[in-house]
Formats: C-alpha cells, sequence, structure tokens
C-alpha cells in the first residue's frame, strides 16, 4: 500500500468505508485500487494486471470495457438521460427490455418489473408476496422459506432471507416471518454413506416438517438460487429440486428463483432454472443483466403472481411501490445492449464448452493435501479447502486457510474471492481456455506456497 497522506490509499482510509470489510484492518491494510480494466483483466495504480476471476462481483459477463456497452450508455443519455416508470410513465428502453426478458424467460412469465440491485429486487418480491396474499384472501399466508448458507441479498428483508450469520450478527436479524431450512451441501452435511438422492429426499422432508410445523396455511414461498453463490457455490444434489418443488406444489407454496448470479449465461443455460429443471413463479435478475456496467435488476412474475396484484392495485388505486432510478433509461439501454452481446457471441455456449474446461482442471486438484472438495457447473466453480482431508476440518481456524491461499492468489496476478475456506471462480463469460489455464496455473502455485507455509497435511 502506498502510505503518502495524500496517496488514493490514504485517502480511501480516512474517507471511504467498504462494505463486507474489516474496517479496522481496512485502516492497518488499505486497499487495492483498481484502475483499468480491459476483457478479462483489472490493473491496479501500481500497473500490476490481474484476472479477474469473479467478474468483479460474479457479474462482468462480456468483460470490463466493451465500448458496445459504453456507447450505448452514451447514446441514451444524450437521447434521454433520465425519466421514470411511475403513474403509467415508460420509455422505449424500458419497453425493449421488459419485452426481451419475459421472451427469454424458460417458463412462462407475464410481466416485468424494475429495480436497481438484487437485495431491491428481493425485498421487492417479498412485498409483492405479501400484497398477493392479502389479494386472495389469504392475509395469513406470509411467512417466507429460505435456506441456511442461501444468499439473497443486505436490505432489511433480503438480509433477512439470507441465510448467513456475519449479514445478520449485530443487525438484529431475521425479520419476523422469515425461516431457514437445511443447505444442499451433499459433501459438508451429508450422513455417513447417504447418496445424494437419499440426500435431497431427507432435505426434502425437512422442508415439509418445517411447513407442517409452523402450518401450511401461513407459508406463501420458497426463496432459492439455482446454485448458492456467496455461500461457498453449492451445487444441489441429485434430484434436489425436483424433490422440493414436489412439497411446494403440494402445498401450493410460490417458489421464486433467485437467478442474480446463475442468470444470463453462468451455468452453459441461459438460466440456472434450465440447468436444474426449476419452474418458478417469479425470477429475480441482476448482475449479468448489464454485465454491472449500471445498477438494474428486474423481477419476472408469471400470471398467478400478476393478476391478484393487478386487482388489488385497482381496488385500491395503484400498486403503492416503486423506486426513482428502477428501469433507469441509460440502464435499461446498457442491459438490452449487453444481452444482445450475449446472444450474438454464444457466450452461453461458451460458458458450456470453456466451463467444462475449467471444470475438468479443477477437479484435478482434487487430490491436493489442502483441497477438500471441488464443485461447480459452467463458469462457476469453487475449490474448498481443508487442513484435514478426512476429517474436512479447516486449519488453524474457519477461513484462515482460505484467506492466506486468497491472498497468495492475488500476488499471482488473480483475483479471486474466498468464502470461509471456498475459493470462488466465477470468470467473465468470454474467458477463454488458455486464459483458465492461465488463472489455474497461479491457483496451483497459490496452493503450493501455501502447503510451504501450512506444512503436509493428512
Amino acid at each position: 500500500m502506498d502510505a503518502r497522506p495524500n496517496s488514493p490509499e490514504a485517502r480511501d482510509i480516512s474517507y471511504h468505508m467498504h462494505g463486507y470489510t474489516n474496517a479496522r484492518k481496512h485502516e492497518e491494510a488499505g486497499p487495492l485500487v483498481i484502475e483499468k480494466g480491459d476483457g478479462i483483466y483489472v490493473e491496479d495504480l501500481a500497473g500490476n494486471r490481474y484476472i479477474e476471476a469473479m467478474a468483479g462481483l460474479w457479474s462482468v459477463a462480456v468483460g470490463f470495457s466493451e465500448k458496445r456497452l459504453v456507447d450505448a450508455a452514451v447514446r441514451q443519455m444524450s437521447k434521454l438521460p433520465y425519466y421514470h416508470d411511475f403513474g403509467s410513465k415508460s420509455h422505449s428502453p424500458l419497453i425493449d427490455l421488459a419485452e426481451k426478458l419475459v421472451q427469454m424467460a424458460p417458463v412462462p412469465m407475464s410481466k416485468a418489473y424494475f429495480t436497481n440491485s438484487g437485495s431491491e429486487a428481493n425485498d421487492t418480491a417479498m412485498k409483492m408476496i405479501w400484497y398477493r396474499s392479502n389479494a386472495i384472501g389469504q392475509p395469513a399466508r406470509k411467512k417466507i422459506i429460505s435456506r441456511n448458507r442461501g444468499y439473497h441479498g443486505v436490505t432489511i428483508a433480503a438480509a433477512s432471507l439470507t441465510g448467513l450469520p456475519n449479514n445478520h450478527t449485530s443487525f438484529d436479524l431475521p425479520i419476523a416471518n422469515v425461516l431457514h431450512t437445511s443447505t444442499p451441501h451433499h459433501w459438508r452435511e451429508a450422513l455417513p454413506g447417504e447418496s445424494e438422492a437419499e440426500f435431497s429426499s431427507r432435505l426434502a422432508d425437512d422442508l415439509e416438517k418445517l411447513i407442517l410445523a409452523e402450518g401450511p396455511e401461513t407459508i406463501a414461498a420458497f426463496f432459492g438460487e439455482p446454485i448458492m453463490g456467496a455461500g461457498g457455490v453449492i451445487v444441489p444434489p441429485a434430484g434436489y429440486w425436483e424433490k422440493i418443488q414436489a412439497v411446494l406444489s403440494k402445498y401450493d407454496i410460490l417458489l421464486v428463483a433467485d437467478e442474480v448470479i446463475c442468470g444470463f449465461g453462468r451455468t452453459g443455460e441461459m438460466f440456472g432454472s434450465q440447468t436444474f429443471g426449476i419452474r418458478p413463479d417469479i425470477m429475480v435478475l441482476s448482475k449479468q443483466i448489464s454485465s454491472s456496467y449500471l445498477p438494474i435488476s428486474a423481477l419476472l412474475i408469471n400470471e398467478k403472481m400478476f393478476e391478484p396484484i393487478a386487482d388489488e392495485s385497482n381496488r385500491i388505486g395503484t400498486f403503492g411501490h416503486g423506486f426513482t432510478g428502477g428501469g433507469h433509461p441509460v440502464a435499461a439501454a446498457v442491459a438490452f445492449e449487453n444481452l444482445k452481446l450475449i446472444e450474438e457471441r454464444d457466450l452461453v455456449g461458451n460458458a458450456r464448452t470453456v466451463g467444462a474446461h475449467m471444470q475438468k482442471r479443477l477437479r484435478k486438484l482434487a487430490s491436493h493435501p489442502l483441497v477438500g472438495e471441488v464443485r461447480g457447473v459452467g463458469l462457476i466453480a469453487a475449490v474448498e479447502l481443508v487442513g484435514d482431508k478426512a476429517n474436512k476440518t479447516p486449519w488453524e481456524t474457519a477461513g484462515a486457510l482460505g484467506g492466506l491461499v486468497n491472498g497468495f492468489m492475488q500476488q499471482n496476478g488473480v483475483i479471486s474471492r474466498n468464502m470461509g475456506d471456498a475459493l470462488a471462480f466465477c470468470p467473465p463469460l468470454i474467458i477463454t481456455e488458455p486464459q483458465v489455464d492461465q488463472m489455474i496455473d497461479a491457483l496451483e502455485r497459490s496452493l503450493e506456497a501455501a502447503v510451504k507455509q501450512v506444512g503436509p497435511q493428512s
């Protein structure tokens, strides 16, 4: 870190409070200041170049500095820099994007509703679900079920859906009416000798027991990511989504697919719902919708959702919810162009073929003494590190080994992210096989550096 009093690093420490950061440690270590981006690479103030193995925050599908997205923003900024959708107002980029999203959906959807982030979108989904319950004369149906280790955002309601302790501790969360059920992580949570199918059946039973204990007439919806992202890139076991959906259907409980990370090609299909046979009533979209060049998110809702909400808005006189920047014309124009690029360049196909190469290379690390599990689909994966392979236990404290290897990765020119001891990989969808090799070669060097510090493990 540049410690000069007026350096960008020192000014950052003085004036900027960071998200997902230990504020006291940040005062000591300071930031890595990223100045440029190009393709899959970013560059810091000192001119060091890194593979951005997390696509920013799971999100820069088309890579950094894509000129067509810059041009789309400039054109729209020059024509109509801002407008809204309150009171039956609209604008062309919003209409184009809404039509595109509804037509792209893997199951029939009725309408798109626009927000600014995944957190806002999940908050909005909860409000819509409660509104609908009142509209259909079932006011007791207000409880929402999500999963331990699931991630749905950080606003008050979305953070309550999130099933991670650091998103609840000292925030007085979760709020009432939000329940959590089991994590579908077979490697970590299966019983001895339990097959994936048996594990999936047990988790479906856990869900049904929770519903019955709470009262089926009080449960409105279930929220789930096709693949759990920030909870550790947890890939569901065989049969999981089929069995979960059967329980939800039995009790007429709505299903919300949080596609914020999986959507728009990450799994090698356009949506994670296609990869795992999910048939949602609501889809939550963000991140890769615009490659995060500008903030925008969306909900897709089906007729089962829309019709009662529309009737209730007519009874009351309005649907009393909305955001100043929801469906912002510049963000919508960029998102529309981004989706065109994903289709024109077959980035979904690239995620499938190059993703297969990434998964194959990562799985060759399974025998490494510090690697407990390698998991993933398409261009999203995690390598979970352990101190003791046989017992699946951490080195020293949980997260210490993940943080150590992640630090070595950065020294080796790759920006990853450790979620505890799980190192995540979610590169831009434009990545090539040689670039994947460069990324994983850096991971191998980082693991060997860690072995020298940690020592051989059992």
